[in-house]
């Protein structure tokens, strides 16, 4: 049931899009990574959901394959993450920049990328002026948009007492150095934010690596003691066929 509404919230977001714009930004696609989770999930959960209710063995083990083929890939991510630290910091330095250049292509990227940066107090991968890396706020004198050398409102420092949300406060504000630019928004960068927020918080994401490996490990072997009994049911049937013509029987 949860994977169906994944890909259906999945579905729906991405024929709202506009169609220019869905193939301009697929990389980095949230409706994209709903269809899919969704599709995956819903086809390994079907197999071991019809499999245990049909106890059909080939379902069971296509099952349980899947869960420990997806267990063991999230074990090598998280070890090769953990070993090859630098390759994971530029890989996600190069997702945050393809995110900025698509920033205006697509909605519910542009609020994801509002969100991270509110959230995480940072502008930008490495800075706020990685943000000329985007068409619109690209600082060269030859732009011709009213966004020349400016920033999202998200980069801007929040004010308690402000009710409406100015969203021109980060105008100009590449033209500006860090010192005087800090005044109004946030100058550091995403990617360091984020790794440091990893550094802190290891204990609660191992805690959540630890929730979703659990159940799959539960249910690797659940599927496999099921698969056992299966096979003992059908060996004492055979037998029992076999057995049935003996006189002593």
């Amino acid at each position: 049931v949860i994977s169906m509404v994944m890909l259906a919230v999945g579905v729906y977001a991405r024929l709202l899009k506009h169609a220019e714009a869905a193939m301009a930004c697929l990389a980095v696609d949230p409706a994209i990574l709903l269809i899919v989770v969704g599709v995956l999930t819903f086809l390994i959960t079907f197999c071991g959901c019809v499999g245990s209710l049909r106890e059909n063995i080939c379902l069971l083990q296509t099952f349980s394959v899947c869960l420990t083929v997806v267990f063991l890939l999230q074990l090598v991510a998280g070890v090769l993450g953990f070993v090859f630290s630098d390759r994971a910091r530029g890989k996600v330095s190069e997702i945050i920049n393809g995110a900025i250049v698509h920033y205006r292509d697509d909605l519910d990227l542009q609020n994801l990328i509002d969100f991270g940066q509110k959230e995480f107090s940072c502008c930008g991968g490495v800075s706020y002026k990685d943000w000329s890396q985007n068409m619109y706020f690209n600082c060269t004198a030859t732009n011709p948009s009213r966004e020349r050398c400016s920033v999202p409102f998200s980069c801007c420092l929040h004010d308690a007492n402000q009710t409406v949300v100015n969203t021109m406060c980060g105008h100009g504000m590449q033209d500006k150095g860090y010192l005087e630019a800090s005044a109004f928004i946030y100058t550091n960068g995403c990617i360091d934010k984020l790794v440091n927020w990893i550094h802190s918080n290891l204990f609660l994401l191992g805690g959540i690596t630890l929730g979703l490996a659990l159940p799959q490990l539960v249910g690797i072997i659940l599927a496999q003691l099921l698969i056992n009994q299966i096979r003992d049911q059908i060996k004492l049937q055979l037998y029992n066929q076999q057995h049935r013509a003996d006189p002593w029987y």
